[in-house]
C-alpha cells in the first residue's frame, strides 16, 4: 500500500488527523500544569514533550496555533512557569479528560478528577497523582512558520521522582513508574523494557549494559 501526498490531502479530515498523528509512533503522555493570574488552575494533556538538551536541562513541547484561546500557552506566556506530569495507567482516563474543551474559569483538574499540588514554593501546580513531576521555567517560544504551531522550550528547575525509579547510571525506569504512551490522539499503551545496551562503538558488537 502506497499513500502519496495527493491521497493524504484527499482524506476525510478526521481520518487524516488520526493517520498523521499516528505516523510518528509512540509518544510520551504528560499533563501540563499551569495557573493564571486569577489563580485558575489549568491541566492539559500533551503528547509532544521532547528532549532538547541536557546542559542546560531543556525540554520542548508543541502548542497548537494560537488563532483560538490556548489556556496553557497563555498561562506560560503570562507566568513563565509550568509543570510536566507523567501519566500512568492509573490516571490515563483522567488525563484524557483534560483534553476536553473548557472555559477559562473551569479547571481541568476538577472535571478530570486530578489533584493540584504545590511543592517547595514552585508557582505552577503539579499533578499529585503523577509519579514523575517536573517544574520548568519558560525560556523560548518559537513560532513554526510551516503550520503556525509553537515550540515551547523550558528549563528544568525541579524534578520529583521516587528514589527507586532512578538507576545508578541516571536512567529513569519508566516501566517501574507505570508510564503510558500515546499513539495518535486517543490510543494509550503500557510499556515493556526490551533491554538496556552499552554505548555503541563501531568496532565492537552491541552488548547489554552491565
Amino acid at each position: 500500500m502506497n499513500i502519496d501526498r495527493t491521497a493524504i490531502e484527499a482524506m476525510d479530515n478526521r481520518f487524516r488527523v488520526n493517520f498523521i498523528n499516528s505516523l510518528s509512533g509512540f509518544k510520551s503522555a504528560n499533563i501540563i500544569g499551569t495557573v493564571d493570574s486569577n489563580q485558575h488552575f489549568n491541566a492539559a494533556l500533551f503528547s509532544s514533550v521532547v528532549h532538547i538538551g541536557a546542559n542546560p536541562a531543556l525540554l520542548g513541547m508543541i502548542s497548537r496555533p494560537d488563532s483560538v484561546p490556548r489556556h496553557t500557552l497563555e498561562n506560560i506566556n503570562n507566568t513563565g512557569h509550568y509543570t510536566i506530569n507523567q501519566v500512568s495507567s492509573a490516571i490515563y482516563r483522567q488525563a484524557h479528560h483534560t483534553s476536553a474543551r473548557s472555559e477559562r474559569h473551569e479547571s481541568e483538574f476538577e472535571f478530570g478528577q486530578l489533584t493540584p499540588e504545590f511543592r517547595d514554593g514552585f508557582p505552577a501546580p503539579f499533578v499529585q497523582q503523577s509519579a514523575l513531576k517536573i517544574g520548568l521555567v519558560s525560556k523560548e517560544i518559537i513560532p513554526i512558520k510551516s503550520n503556525g504551531t509553537l515550540l515551547i522550550i523550558g528549563e528544568v528547575q525541579t524534578v520529583v521522582i521516587p528514589e527507586q525509579a532512578l538507576a545508578n547510571c541516571g536512567t529513569i525506569d519508566h516501566q517501574q513508574l507505570d508510564s503510558v504512551c500515546i499513539s495518535g490522539l486517543n490510543s494509550y499503551y503500557t510499556t515493556h523494557l526490551l533491554g538496556q545496551l552499552n554505548q555503541a562503538k563501531k568496532d565492537q558488537p552491541v552488548a547489554p549494559l552491565d
